[in-house]
């Protein structure tokens, strides 16, 4: 018996009769063509995102292509628009680069480890972001990791030597700090802090 209502579930369809059912010709979806993209209104609502993104902060020029990405902008659109915003001086990764080194070693106790990795995340070049981090010195890094372990000293009253000692030095790798400096700083503040000298003998000498 005939099978009813045209082609058969297995024969194949004819090439030459077009794109299949949900697509068509230059863009069109089940019978609607997608309008096409007006390039001047795409680079109005690329710097448009923009510059709501700088308003807020600073970002590197590859957060921003991200972003635009994100948001539909096409790839050649972006780039154009970024390259405005590079000859304007709108985007400076080196002083973003500074800039974030300073607050997140500051408020937040990052080792130049982490610094420089969260850097990298964000697109900054390397050699940029070695500049950057160069800024924090050995001085202001120890500094800054004795203020961390002070900070925790005071919440550990009630823990054994073993358990401090080890919650400490994985709180100073965890904010970027050399394991031969969280040692370090970690037994100076124990003996600051009166601790048993016995206790710290589990300590790696430096």
């Amino acid at each position: 018996m005939a099978r009813r209502g045209g082609r058969g579930r297995g024969t194949p369809r004819d090439p030459s009769a077009g794109p299949g059912f949900g697509s068509g010709v230059d863009g069109e979806v089940d019978g609607e063509q997608s309008p096409p993209i007006d390039p001047a209104k795409e680079q109005r609502k690329a710097t448009d995102i923009c510059y709501a993104l700088l308003t807020a902060r600073a970002r590197t020029r590859v957060e921003l292509r991200d972003a635009l990405l994100r948001k539909g902008i096409r790839e050649e659109t972006a780039d154009l628009v970024l390259g405005k915003f590079d000859r304007a001086g709108l985007i400076d990764d080196a002083a973003f680069a500074e800039v974030w080194v300073r607050s997140r070693h500051t408020h937040q106790g990052l080792g130049r480890r982490a610094l420089a990795l969260e850097l990298r995340r964000k697109g900054v070049a390397d050699e940029v972001a070695a500049e950057a981090v160069a800024a924090v010195d050995d001085e202001a890094e120890e500094d800054r990791a004795r203020d961390l372990v002070r900070k925790k000293l005071r919440t550990m009253s009630g823990l054994d030597d073993t358990t401090r000692i080890r919650r400490l030095v994985a709180a100073l790798a965890r904010k970027g700090y050399a394991e031969g400096l969280a040692y370090r700083v970690v037994k100076d503040e124990l003996r600051r802090a009166g601790e048993d000298a016995e206790a710290l003998e589990h300590l790696p000498q430096d």
